[in-house]
């Protein structure tokens, strides 16, 4: 059975995008732009640095990478049987030479950028993919991952300014916010794979704490998310429109927690994918609609 958010085809092009569940790849791509948009009241952002922001922030190496890592344990997996590698849609030699390749292209966006960029891009890559083998040896995989994607809108702020905000605590509260929301819904995730992980031995929350204390993690760390991303806003100097957004991210967060609960987890892909695709869309448009005002 194919797995949620994605396509059917059998052309090499729609495998390499299940290869890295492509619509996943665009979660902290707005946080990015977030960033940017920040980071224009500074310094005006060019579409060229947009474009290349984009670039960097597609995230087509971490997952990658995370699938070559995870192949065999996806092969036992029964959730993920039928993943590009495990399946044998996809070579072991064809997903490096994609993730070398998006690899390549990283670096390159980085560097034509600016020079802070092209010296934080290979510390970035080296921590995305530590964070495939983590769930081996850590129950807080699910921090590391969103470490991971904090540097989305930092990388973003960076993009436009080559240098660290002012005042300093600013990007760091946004990486905190992002952390914090990205580690939250993987929790939701890991909740699917709680037999599994405990059989393979592999580490998480779900396997340490069980379901429902892991879901009030969750909530504690999305309700952290949400104060950051007051704070960022109100640290930036944003306006009405930027927490009209944040607002209904809360709404949406919220929304996404009901739908989920110990032992029932029928509602997950929509908790998971649809309400957390929607957060970062609308706390980037906040704060783009604000800009524009």
């Amino acid at each position: 059975m194919r797995e949620g958010q994605t396509f059917s085809g059998e052309s090499l092009f729609v495998r390499y995008i299940n290869f890295v569940k492509l619509p996943h790849t665009v979660f902290a791509l707005p946080f990015a732009l977030l960033g940017v948009i920040v980071a224009s009241y500074q310094q005006p952002a060019t579409w060229r640095v947009a474009i290349l922001v984009v670039v960097a922030f597609t995230r087509f190496v971490a997952m990658g990478f995370n699938r070559i890592a995870d192949r065999r344990i996806d092969a036992r997996n029964p959730r993920t049987q039928g993943r590009e590698l495990p399946a044998g849609h996809l070579t072991v030699g064809q997903a490096w030479a994609a993730v070398i390749g998006a690899m390549v292209i990283f670096l390159w966006a980085s560097w034509a950028l600016n020079p802070l960029c092209a010296a934080l891009a290979p510390v970035a890559l080296i921590w995305i993919a530590t964070y495939s083998y983590t769930k081996r040896f850590t129950d807080w995989s699910h921090l590391w991952l969103g470490a991971a994607l904090a540097i989305a809108p930092v990388g973003g702020y960076v993009a436009v300014t080559g240098a660290w905000s002012d005042p300093v605590w600013l990007l760091l509260v946004i990486a905190l916010a992002v952390a914090c929301w990205v580690a939250g819904f993987d929790i939701f995730y890991a909740l699917q794979d709680e037999v599994f992980d405990r059989r393979e031995g592999l580490h998480s929350l779900v396997v340490r704490l069980g379901q429902g204390w892991a879901i009030i993690v969750a909530k504690l760390l999305h309700g952290a998310a949400i104060a950051a991303l007051i704070l960022f806003g109100k640290g930036a100097g944003l306006g009405l429109a930027y927490f009209v957004g944040v607002a209904i991210a809360v709404v949406v967060i919220g929304w996404g927690h009901r739908q989920v609960k110990p032992g029932d987890l029928s509602k997950l892909n929509a908790a998971f994918f649809t309400a957390n695709g929607i957060v970062s869309i609308v706390v980037f448009l906040g704060a783009l609609v604000d800009r524009i005002l």
